[in-house]
């Protein structure tokens, strides 16, 4: 989709922002996309002139609570990078994050693509074209300074704070369900967040089969060897130098990251 001149005026500011690990303090009304269309073929152009290998996609706005913070009526999504990728243990350094949020998610890796194609893609088989699923903490950076943060378009534009993505143990039984499991962050060894699988969209593999059809009428579709992170079940959570951070998702995995000064 070719773009409008604001619209690539946008993409210059969000690509030179992505490359050098820096805000924009204050944005232009004029250049906040017109619509969600607009902002996403932003982001999709910024992606490719990068250059960087894909991860694959963030899904953001799938719990009521999300929603309702950031005035949502639905999910939204952006392209994520292979190069913020990571396993657990993990150790970042502050002054290179971004406002860091921390969310704690399912990432799921697909095994087959999810092409663009006429009839709609089902549950089912979206569920079948899945790899493996890990627990996973997403930790969310925006391109926009937190106290001056633009309208909605201009965060999908920018990947909808797509950031860091530290990878937890594999979840072997995925297929038995994710809706019952309980997730709990912890800061400092202090409780700070909890929540389940079933607060995202009711199971959290429904914002897949819902990304499948965004992109199958974008003409995309979805690839094999893409990790899709499913939104968080414990909201977001910003945190500052000095803390450490731990998820447990059930009895199944946990997750520990180390933000040092």
């Amino acid at each position: 989709m070719p773009l409008s001149g604001k619209q690539q005026e946008l993409a210059d500011l969000l690509v030179r922002a992505r490359r050098n690990v820096c805000q924009l303090s204050a944005l232009p009304d004029d250049l906040v996309p017109q619509t969600a269309n607009d902002a996403y073929a932003v982001n999709g152009n910024v992606a490719e002139r990068l250059g960087w290998e894909p991860l694959g996609w963030k899904i953001a706005g799938t719990t009521e609570e999300v929603k309702s913070k950031l005035r949502l009526d639905g999910p939204i999504y952006g392209r994520t990078f292979r190069r913020f990728a990571c396993t657990s243990p993990a150790r970042f350094k502050a002054a290179e994050l971004l406002d860091p949020l921390i969310e704690c998610e399912f990432f799921v890796t697909l095994a087959r693509d999810l092409p663009p194609r006429e009839k709609p893609w089902t549950l089912p088989e979206t569920i079948e074209a899945i790899g493996e699923v890990h627990a996973g903490i997403e930790v969310a950076e925006c391109r926009y300074a937190r106290a001056a943060l633009p309208p909605m378009p201009a965060i999908l534009a920018d990947g909808c704070a797509s950031g860091r993505y530290v990878f937890g143990d594999r979840i072997e039984n995925w297929r038995e369900g994710l809706a019952s499991m309980p997730v709990r962050l912890e800061v400092d060894g202090a409780l700070r967040r909890e929540g389940f699988g079933t607060d995202v969209m009711g199971d959290p593999l429904r914002p897949l089969w819902w990304l499948a059809e965004q992109r199958r009428q974008w003409g995309d579709g979805l690839h094999a060897g893409e990790t899709i992170s499913t939104g968080s079940m414990t909201g977001m959570l910003p945190v500052r130098a000095g803390q450490q951070v731990r998820a447990r998702f059930g009895d199944t995995a946990t997750i520990e990251i180390t933000i040092d000064p």
